[in-house]
């Protein structure tokens, strides 16, 4: 697939240019031509002569030169004859701008289009798109009025709307496009090969992407932290929309109430090394300070303002945003004396006195950003009647440039101080307007630097849990079987007999467990079992068993039968319309062992998601989960288990007992085996999981079980 053909073609054929004023053919052809696209541009319109000083041509086919791209803005349906002629005209790039495809209803049109750009091996953007622009060939192949200032961020949106603001807005940001493309239905290409094409790309040092889903997570996860590594590394900032989820609370398993709908790009984001933009400004501010300021050695920040309000707002949020604020040494201390006024604050934050003019804003950051402990600063400017704010701006960029550590400037105010943030964008210094934006800014800048750092440091990607699961402790044969009878009677959930059989298959420690339907099962059951029982009710109508009085626990197995009757009784008074299928008895868990859940969900477009997390009862109430991409990787494991809260006890804070929690990352590589070889597995929870001291003669217990596919 030739991406290269859209975005720095030699030619570019607009198929259904129009003379139509301020129609979207009109207005591509005329964006080409004024904005003075250095290749040839050829309009295709059978009932026009010329359009914009060029000549139309009836048909791509009669066109007398090679075309490299195709722009198509023809309604959907003629969409396949004349990608066919663009096929057999040669080209080697298509942006199909035209709606009326998937997103309206007609996916086969969308399918078809898509199989014959595979099939003629092009790269194909869009339908449905507002389409591509590059300012490095000033060529705006879009309806967009914009051409931005070349630069070197990226801008891909699955929003055309967004895009034009993109554009508009850019120049306000400070900040340069090398590309801008909108994703539209990613028929054929989408981000990941966006990602990929962009990783080699010389013009673009940072991405920004809108995203309201993604595709293929693993290849995004590959490329990105690919970049992260290269000797220029780029930062990837993702604006994610659809967080939010008012379905969750309705998931039929904890393990997807606690999910939600943003689990699985939580995960994405972090296994990647994805920033996350948190608003659209945010987006815009990030990459902003990524084009504009060095990577920083560290997190330790120095503040330096001419007020203390604002002063004490920046060192709130550069805590809350996992800064550190540096501790300025005595040498440096006793330099800012030496010409700061008696009544200002030579500690972090530096206080430099409302009165501070550029003299002293410049001794004193030059001062700064000297100290060694100091990786980043942020400088604040309140426009008091003395404040000279354009000669401050020219100092903070001349110091800025001078010692090569991230500087972001926040000027609050209007009109007072807009000059100088021109002065500061101008000569490419990132600029906000409040504290918090600015610590945003710095904070993402460190992130991704000790992202960096991690990455370099960590075990290949490619290593999973093959090593752990043997195949011969795997009984893939049994799986199948079950799982194929479940599909043959139509069911969605499996029994909890039939889940408990399936994680016994795949190795996990399950307990002696049994069926019973009746006293007499029971008590034969609970002779076999032999030791204290755990009775459970058995029905698809009762979600959670405690509330409804179907478990009793601790039970004489030779009292199995009466137990059993005493579960069954309790049930039908709290849920008389439920099914009963019986109780499932099986061997106590002994005790000492603290509780964990391990379980996954599906999200339709990363697949399969792992959580671990505390478990028990309290589950839902305490939501302390993390979560991971399917196939899951040994790091990446161990990642989700010590970024729990509950962490600290099992690894023995405070003097406390050390638990097995190797055997807890043998079960979610166990989980992940299973889930990969299964994928039809659409939400699965082991709650509760009982983790045990090391040295207890127990590692690890599974207590209970749910599967749905």
């Amino acid at each position: 697939m030739n991406i290269h053909s859209l975005f720095e073609p030699k030619s570019i054929a607009v198929i259904g240019a129009s003379t139509e004023i301020g129609s979207v053919g009109n207005d591509v052809v005329k964006n080409l031509v004024e904005q003075k696209f250095a290749g040839a541009v050829y309009p295709v319109n059978p009932k026009a002569e010329n359009l914009h000083g060029l000549r139309c041509y009836p048909n791509i086919a009669s066109i007398d030169a090679d075309v490299e791209c195709a722009v198509i803005i023809v309604p959907a349906r003629i969409v396949p004859v004349v990608l066919r002629e663009a096929i057999a005209k040669g080209v080697q790039g298509v942006v199909v701008i035209s709606a009326g495809f998937r997103e309206a209803g007609n996916a086969e049109l969308e399918e078809e289009i898509m199989e014959l750009a595979r099939e003629a091996d092009i790269a194909l953007l869009g339908p449905n798109c507002l389409g591509i622009v590059n300012p490095h060939q000033s060529m705006n192949a879009s309806f967009a009025k914009t051409l931005p200032e070349k630069g070197n961020v990226a801008f891909l949106s699955q929003s055309g709307a967004l895009g034009t603001a993109i554009l508009d807005m850019a120049h306000e940001f400070g900040i340069g496009i090398s590309k801008l493309v909108s994703l539209g239905n990613k028929a054929c290409i989408d981000e990941s090969a966006l990602l990929e094409y962009l990783m080699h790309d010389r013009r673009t040092a940072v991405i920004a992407l809108y995203a309201e889903d993604l595709r293929h997570p693993h290849d995004i996860i590959r490329t990105v932290r690919a970049m992260a590594l290269q000797k220029i590394s780029k930062p990837v900032i993702v604006l994610k929309s659809g967080k939010t989820s008012v379905g969750a609370s309705a998931s039929s398993s904890h393990t997807g109430s606690l999910a939600g709908r943003d689990a699985s790009y939580g995960a994405l984001f972090e296994e990647a090394g994805i920033l996350r933009a948190e608003t659209a400004e945010e987006l815009f501010l990030f990459a902003r300070a990524f084009s504009l300021s060095p990577l920083p050695a560290g997190k330790n920040i120095a503040i330096v303002t001419n007020a203390g309000g604002p002063g004490v707002l920046a060192t709130d949020a550069a805590v809350e945003n996992n800064l550190s604020l540096a501790p300025i040494s005595p040498s440096t201390q006793e330099s800012l004396r030496a010409f700061l006024p008696s009544s200002a604050s030579v500690k972090n934050p530096i206080d430099i006195l409302g009165d501070a003019r550029s003299d002293r804003y410049a001794q004193a950051l030059n001062v700064i950003l000297r100290d060694a402990s100091v990786d980043i600063a942020l400088v604040v400017l309140t426009p008091q009647s003395m404040t000279d704010t354009d000669a401050i701006a020219s100092e903070i960029a001349t110091i800025s440039k001078e010692i090569r550590k991230p500087v972001v400037a926040v000027f609050m105010g209007g009109k007072l101080v807009e000059h100088g943030r021109r002065i500061l964008r101008k000569n490419k210094i990132p600029v906000a307007s409040f504290p918090e934006s600015g610590i945003r800014m710095l904070s993402a800048l460190a992130s991704f630097a000790q992202f960096q750092k991690s990455v370099q440091l960590e075990e290949e990607v490619s290593y999973t849990f093959a090593t752990l699961c043997a195949p011969d402790m795997i009984d893939r044969e049994r799986v199948r079987s079950i799982l194929d009878q479940v599909k043959s009677e139509h069911r969605v959930n499996l029994s909890q007999i039939e889940a408990l059989d399936i994680f016994s298959a795949y190795g996990f420690p399950i307990p002696k467990y049994a069926r019973a339907a009746s006293k007499e099962e029971a008590d034969r059951a609970g002779q076999t079992i032999n030791m204290p029982l755990a009775v459970k009710i058995l029905s698809d109508d009762i979600l959670h068993k405690s509330d409804a009085g179907g478990v009793l626990l601790n039970t004489d197995p030779q009292r199995a039968g009466e137990s059993c009757e005493k579960v069954m009784e309790r049930v039908r008074r709290f849920a008389p319309e439920a099914r009963l299928d019986g109780v499932l008895l099986m061997e106590m868990a002994p005790k000492g062992g603290r509780e964990l859940i391990l379980g996954s969900f599906t999200d339709s477009s990363l697949g399969q998601t792992l959580m671990i997390g505390s478990g028990g009862i309290y589950v839902e109430i305490l939501k302390d989960a993390s979560f991971g991409l399917v196939p899951i990787t040994h790091h990446r494991a161990e990642k989700m288990l010590h970024s729990l809260r509950i962490f600290p006890m099992l690894n023995g804070a405070r003097g406390g007992e050390a638990y097995a929690v190797d055997a807890v990352i043998e079960c979610i590589g166990r989980l992940s085996h299973l889930l990969s070889d299964f994928p039809e597995i659409r939400e699965l929870d082991l709650n509760p999981i009982f983790v045990y001291p090391k040295g207890s003669g127990k590692s690890v217990v599974i207590a209970d079980g749910r599967i749905a596919l």
